[in-house]
C-alpha cells in the first residue's frame, strides 16, 4: 500500500519524524491525499484548500509543493476532515473528504474520527493497523469548481514594503505607514526593551 511516493511504513516514519508521534490525521490525510493526485489530470498546476486546521494541512506540506508560504495551500477552516486540489487557473478539481457512512467496518477509525471515546482509551496499533488496511476505501470524492472568489483570492499580489513610522521595522504597505502592530493588532505587548 503506497501513499504516493512512499510505502506506508516509509511514510509513518515520515509523520513521526515531523509530528514527533504518529498522528492518525496525517496518515488519513496521506491517503487522501493519494486519491486527489490519482484523480487529477497528470502535469495541471493545483493549489489546496484544507476544510480543516486539524492535521490535513500537515500532510499537504509533507506530500506536495503546497505549503502555507508559498500560498498554493489555504486553509478555510469548516471543521470538515476535507481537502480540495484544484487547477490554479480554472479552479476545477476533486474533493476528497473522510466518508462517515464508510467507517462502519472500521471500529476504531470511526471512534476515533468522532471522537467517541478519550484519546487514552483509544487502540493506537489498531487504529494504524484499519488506517492502513482501509487505505482508499473509506474517502468519498467529489468533483467540483471552485467559485471565482476563491481562485482569485489565490493569486498572490505582492504589496510593496514600507518601513513602519512608529516603530521603523519594514512591512506590508498601506496607506498610514503604520504597521498592524503599532496599531494595536499585535497579539502581543512589549515587556521591556530589546534585548542585548
Amino acid at each position: 500500500m503506497n501513499i504516493c511516493a512512499y510505502r506506508f511504513d516509509e511514510y509513518a516514519d515520515i509523520v513521526k519524524s515531523f509530528h514527533g508521534s504518529l498522528a492518525p490525521g496525517i496518515l488519513v490525510g496521506g491517503f487522501m491525499i493519494d486519491l486527489a493526485m490519482n484523480n487529477l489530470p497528470e502535469g495541471d498546476y493545483f493549489d489546496v484548500i484544507c476544510e480543516t486546521q486539524a492535521c490535513l494541512p500537515d500532510a499537504v506540506q509533507l506530500l506536495t509543493p503546497c505549503t502555507i508560504g508559498n500560498g498554493w495551500l489555504r486553509i478555510v477552516d469548516f471543521g470538515r476532515f476535507a481537502l480540495i486540489f484544484y487547477n490554479k487557473y480554472s479552479g476545477i478539481g476533486v474533493r476528497i473528504y473522510l466518508d462517515i457512512e464508510r467507517l462502519d467496518d472500521w471500529t476504531e477509525i470511526r471512534s476515533w474520527f468522532l471522537k467517541e471515546k478519550p484519546k487514552k482509551e483509544q487502540d493506537l496499533d489498531l487504529l494504524i493497523t484499519q488506517i492502513k488496511e482501509a487505505g482508499h476505501r473509506i474517502y468519498g470524492i467529489q468533483r467540483v469548481k471552485l467559485k471565482p472568489e476563491f481562485i482569485e483570492g489565490s493569486k498572490k499580489t505582492k504589496k510593496p514594503v514600507a518601513i513602519c513610522d512608529l516603530c521603523h521595522e519594514a512591512f506590508k504597505a498601506n496607506p498610514d505607514n503604520v504597521c498592524p502592530a503599532c496599531r494595536g493588532e499585535s497579539p502581543y505587548r512589549l515587556l521591556d526593551q530589546e534585548i542585548k
